[in-house]
């Protein structure tokens, strides 16, 4: 559910995973996603419109639900927002095909939104169906080798106990690159280079390290740690400001889309439409840390078989 354009998709799929069935409302994600996992198993619709009769049986449901309504630089609206109401439909399909597990992704701020509300709400649903909720934040940097601050919380529900027992969440990993380690080192087209921006005299007074990655926030120029990626963000794709940039061998240059798809982990082979580029920013913002995911998905296949 909320398939995007298939990280936790393609995470679930290196784990040894057969996709049998998808759903994504988004025309644009929905592109992305046909150039790469193919039409036969995609439904472009709203969920709300989706009876549970026309889905496949499935063993693993993986629902990267919207996590806007929750996230700490969006308006913080949880349940009253529409996109954080479609977690029910999560909860709809759960309790009509009963899957042997649930295993969803979302910003590390769900645990606090609402004083912990809004988390004891998630987790006391899947509860009532029968499910033993486990839950764990965990960083792109410290659990999946990508050199990117990306903190987010993974639920993995299991049915049944037997299978429970079986699971762990992954351990750390040494994080053994940098994010200059991922980045091209040729000239890239010129659109990217940012020489002419209105804050570029300011840029060049704050800009003293060339070993760090910079972003404009809300709150004006901020750097990241050495070597670190800054989150990667869906609003890359409305304000060019968002897009994280750094110093090259030529200028200071915006990332482009594919080494931003590198920095989720996303494979070079993986597809990027060659049209309307501020949507793909806006889906690889909006996509998963590829790596964390299928290291829980092996732990998960594993915890199964």
């Amino acid at each position: 559910m909320f398939a995007g354009i298939g990280g936790i998709d393609l995470g679930f799929e290196q784990a040894g995973c057969e996709i049998v069935w998808a759903n994504e409302i988004d025309e644009y994600a929905c592109k992305t996603y046909r150039l790469n996992f193919g039409d036969s198993f995609l439904v472009e619709d709203d969920i709300k419109n989706i009876s549970t009769k026309d889905i496949p049986q499935f063993d693993i449901l993986t629902a990267g639900f919207p996590c806007q309504a929750f996230s700490s630089v969006g308006l913080l609206q949880g349940f009253d927002d529409p996109r954080g109401n479609l977690f029910f439909e999560v909860i709809r399909v759960v309790k009509d095909i009963k899957p042997r597990v649930v295993f969803l992704e979302n910003v590390a701020n769900l645990l606090k939104h609402d004083d912990g509300n809004t988390f004891k709400v998630i987790k006391g649903l899947l509860e009532e169906l029968g499910y033993t909720v486990l839950f764990q934040i965990m960083n792109a940097k410290e659990y999946g080798n990508l050199p990117q601050q990306r903190n987010r919380i993974y639920i993995v529900a299991f049915k049944f106990k037997k299978n429970l027992s079986k699971f762990k969440y992954p351990d750390m990993v040494p994080l053994t690159r940098t994010a200059f380690d991922l980045y091209d080192k040729e000239k890239q087209e010129d659109k990217y280079y940012m020489n002419r921006h209105r804050m570029w005299d300011r840029m060049m007074e704050y800009m003293t390290e060339r070993n760090r990655v910079y972003r404009f926030t809300d709150w004006g120029l901020s750097r990241s740690r050495e070597g670190i990626c800054p989150t990667l963000l869906a609003a890359m794709g409305s304000r060019f400001e968002r897009i994280p940039f750094f110093y090259d061998d030529y200028s200071v240059r915006l990332m482009t889309p594919r080494e931003c798809a590198r920095m989720q982990g996303f494979p070079e082979e993986f597809v990027l439409p060659e049209t309307n580029e501020k949507q793909v920013y806006k889906q690889i913002g909006n996509s998963v840390s590829v790596p964390v995911v299928y290291r829980i998905a092996q732990n998960i296949v594993e915890a199964l078989s």
